[in-house]
């Protein structure tokens, strides 16, 4: 099966439908879609996400949800990081202008994968590994995803879990949008303990 065949059957009826099938591996099958996103871009995660929330359930789809997307993060940055030691990368990045934009780069890392983090459509493996590269700590790039990933991976499975709610009552995205603003408000006061 290849790349185009596989986004293809990733629909949420063909999802919910593989997932409930594979129900008996306990949450194997709720953890390891959410973590193959940052292997393969192109996976829907909102369809993921809300697949999780209607299996399994709200809380166990949130849980599942975000520990599979974060140790998916986690694994690329560890990989890129490690990679970014080669010598060759480790000589191109004394070259002055690449010198300037790192530093710049680090010094914007943890408020950059945090924002990102909490869009549930966008460029994940980018955003790990640009950290990877920069050298971000493992610290602040951990608490940045798992900040972010909660306000994502939540706010995605309170709407997926039941979603006719939703398309019934509109306006009940206002409490999810107002628990997104919040969630960037307290980021900013997180972003100041791990930025310095």
């Amino acid at each position: 099966m290849g790349l185009t065949e596989l986004l293809s059957y990733m629909t949420e009826e063909n999802l919910a439908m593989l997932v409930d099938k594979y129900r008996s591996l306990g949450p194997l099958p709720g953890l390891l879609l959410p973590f193959m996103k940052s292997f393969v871009p192109p996976l829907p995660t909102l369809v993921i996400i809300s697949v999780n929330a209607a299996v399994y359930g709200l809380w166990l789809g949130f849980l599942y949800s975000w520990i599979g997307i974060v140790g998916g993060c986690l694994v690329t940055f560890a990989i890129v990081k490690k990679v970014a030691g080669h010598p060759y990368l480790v000589r191109w990045s004394q070259k002055p202008k690449v010198q300037k934009s790192l530093v710049w780069a680090r010094r914007q890392a943890f408020n950059y994968v945090f924002l990102l983090s909490l869009f549930p459509v966008g460029p994940f493996v980018v955003i790990n590994m640009a950290a990877g590269l920069v050298g971000m700590r493992f610290r602040s790039f951990l608490v940045a995803v798992l900040a972010g990933k909660a306000v994502m991976v939540m706010s995605v499975s309170f709407i997926g879990y039941d979603i006719h709610r939703f398309i019934e009552n509109p306006f009940r995205l206002l409490y999810v949008v107002l628990f997104v603003g919040v969630s960037m408000v307290l980021s900013k006061k997180i972003e100041k303990r791990f930025s310095h």
